[in-house]
C-alpha cells in the first residue's frame, strides 16, 4: 500500500493549511452539545463551501465592495448641494488708503461761486490733495449660504457610468472562478475519502482471511502438519494487516479534517460522505460529451470581461480631451454689525448667483495621449493573455482526455488482476488446506493479492481524478 500511501491527500489540498494533518483532537475535550451533523453528497458539500469557504466569502464581499464603487461613481452624476455657516470678527477693520476725492468737489463748489479768500483774492485749487485713509467694514459679519453644482457632461462620467455593469460582473465572475477551483478541491477530496472506503474494506476482507488462516494453520499444527513457525509467520502477517488499517483509517480521519477546512466547517461537526463510487460511475458519460467550449470556462469569462473594460478605459481617456460642462449656484445672506447680535434686528443682505462652466482642455503636456497609449497596451496585453488562455484550455483538454482513457483502462486492468489474484490466493489456500501446498505458496499467493488491490485502489483514485480534471478543463463540472 505504500504508492496510495504517498499518493494520498496531496492531490487538491494546496488551499489548506499545513496544520490541520495534525493528531485527532481527543474527543473527551470536544463540547459533544456544539457538535453538528452532516450527511453531504459532493453537490451539498461544494453548496457548503459556497456559503462558507473564506475565499470564496472575501471574493463575494469584492462583489459588494465593486458594488459600492460604482454608488461612488454614480454620485458624481447627481447635483452636489453644500450648506455654509460663518461669522468673522475683525479686531482692527483693514484700513484703505484713497485718493482725496472729497476736497476736489469741494474747491470745485468754491471756484464756481466765486468764493474769494481772506486776501480777497478767488480760491484756487491746489494741485495735490493727498489722499484719504478710511476703514470700510464692520467689526462683525456673518454669512449663511447654499450651494449647487451639478455636471451638466463629463466624458469620463458617463464611460464610469457605462462601465458599472461590466465591473460588477467583473467582480461576479472572479468569484465564481474561486468557486470552481474551491469545488475541483473538493471533489477531489471527497471522492478520495470514498475510494478510501474501498480500501478499508479490502483491508478488512484481507485481515479476515488471514484470521481464518491463522485458526487453519493451528488446527493443521495441531495435528503435526504444520510447524510452529508456520502459525509465526502468518501472525506477522496478520499483524502487519492490522497496523496498516490503523494508519489507513489515521490518515482518512486526517483527510476529512483537510475536507472541513476547505468547506470551512468546523472541525468539531460530524461529516458522513453519502456518495458511493463504483468504475462505471467513473466511466459514465465523459467521452461521450466531451466537445467543448472556451466560453464554458470560467477563466475565459473572466478575461473577456477583463477586456470590455479595458475598452471602457481606453474611451474614458479619450472623452477627457472634449470640454465638460458644469451649472454652479449660490444663494446666501450675509449681515453686518458693530456688535455680535445677528439673531436681534439688523439686516440681512441677498447675495445669489448661477454660473455655467466650460472647461476646454488645451494642452497638458502630452498627459492625455500617454494615458490612451498605456490603456491600449493594456488592452494588447489582455487579448495575448486571451489567446494564451484559448491555448491552455485546448492542452488541458486534449490532457485530460488523454489520462482520463488511460486512467479508465488501467483501472479495469487493474481489476481484472485483483480478481484473478483473488482466484490464485482462494486456490492455493485449498492445496494447503489438503496438504498439496505450502505456506511459502500462500504467503506468496497473499502478497500478489495485496499488491492487485493496491493497485487497484490507486488505479480507481488515479481514474476518479482524471474524471474531475477533464470535466473541469471542459468546463462542466457540476
Amino acid at each position: 500500500m505504500k504508492r496510495v500511501k504517498n499518493k494520498v491527500w496531496l492531490s487538491g489540498l494546496a488551499m489548506i493549511p499545513a496544520f490541520v494533518f495534525g493528531q485527532n483532537p481527543s474527543r473527551n475535550n470536544i463540547d459533544t452539545a456544539r457538535i453538528t451533523g452532516h450527511d453531504f453528497s459532493v453537490q451539498q458539500a461544494v453548496a457548503y463551501a459556497t456559503k462558507n469557504n473564506v475565499n470564496v466569502k472575501n471574493a463575494l464581499l469584492d462583489v459588494q465592495y465593486q458594488e459600492q464603487v460604482n454608488r461612488e461613481i454614480t454620485s458624481r452624476a447627481y447635483p452636489g448641494i453644500n450648506a455654509s455657516l460663518s461669522t468673522t470678527y475683525n479686531p482692527n477693520v483693514a484700513t484703505q488708503v484713497l485718493p482725496n476725492f472729497i476736497s476736489p468737489a469741494t474747491y470745485q463748489v468754491l471756484v464756481d461761486e466765486g468764493v474769494k479768500d481772506g486776501n480777497g483774492n478767488p480760491i484756487q485749487k491746489p494741485t495735490d490733495f493727498g489722499f484719504i485713509a478710511a476703514q470700510f467694514g464692520t467689526k462683525f459679519s456673518a454669512n449663511a449660504g447654499i450651494s449647487l453644482n451639478q455636471v451638466l457632461f463629463d466624458g469620463q462620467v458617463f464611460v464610469g457610468l457605462q462601465a458599472r455593469g461590466a465591473t460588477i460582473r467583473f467582480a461576479q465572475k472572479n468569484a465564481e472562478v474561486t468557486g470552481e477551483m474551491i469545488k475541483a478541491n473538493i471533489y477531489k477530496i471527497y471522492y478520495q475519502l470514498v475510494v478510501s472506503k474501498i480500501q478499508v474494506e479490502l483491508l478488512d476482507a484481507n485481515i479476515a482471511l488471514w484470521e481464518k488462516n491463522l485458526k487453519d494453520t493451528r488446527i493443521i499444527y495441531e495435528n503435526g502438519f504444520a510447524e510452529k513457525l508456520d502459525i509465526d509467520k502468518v501472525t506477522v502477517i496478520l499483524t502487519n494487516l492490522q497496523t496498516e488499517k490503523i494508519k489507513v483509517l489515521n490518515t482518512i480521519s486526517n483527510g476529512y479534517y483537510g475536507l472541513k477546512t476547505l468547506m470551512g466547517m468546523p472541525v468539531r461537526d460530524e461529516l458522513v460522505l453519502t456518495d458511493t463510487l463504483n468504475d462505471e460511475q467513473i466511466k459514465e458519460g465523459v467521452l461521450e460529451n466531451s466537445i467543448y467550449s472556451y466560453e464554458d470556462r470560467k477563466e475565459y469569462q473572466y478575461a473577456q470581461i477583463g477586456k470590455e473594460l479595458n475598452n471602457y478605459n481606453i474611451r474614458r481617456y479619450k472623452l477627457s480631451q472634449i470640454p465638460t460642462v458644469s451649472l454652479s449656484g449660490l444663494y446666501a445672506k450675509n449681515a453686518q454689525r458693530d456688535k455680535w447680535n445677528f439673531f436681534g434686528k439688523g439686516e440681512w443682505y441677498t447675495i445669489s448667483n448661477v454660473n455655467l462652466n466650460v472647461s476646454i482642455p488645451i494642452f497638458n503636456g502630452f498627459y492625455t495621449k500617454s494615458k490612451i497609449q498605456q490603456a491600449k497596451i493594456d488592452l494588447q496585453k489582455t487579448e495575448n493573455r486571451i489567446e494564451a488562455l484559448k491555448l491552455s484550455i485546448d492542452n488541458e483538454v486534449e490532457t485530460a482526455r488523454n489520462n482520463f482513457r488511460s486512467a479508465v483502462i488501467t483501472m479495469d486492468f487493474q481489476k481484472k488482476n485483483m480478481e484473478l489474484a483473488e482466484k490464485v490466493y482462494s486456490q492455493t489456500k485449498k492445496k494447503y488446506e489438503i496438504g498439496t501446498g505450502s505456506q511459502t505458496d500462500i504467503n506468496t499467493a497473499q502478497t500478489g493479492l495485496k499488491e492487485a488491490q493496491t493497485n487497484y485502489i490507486t488505479a480507481l483514485y488515479d481514474a476518479i481524478i482524471a474524471r474531475i480534471d477533464f470535466m473541469k478543463a471542459t468546463g462542466k463540472l457540476d
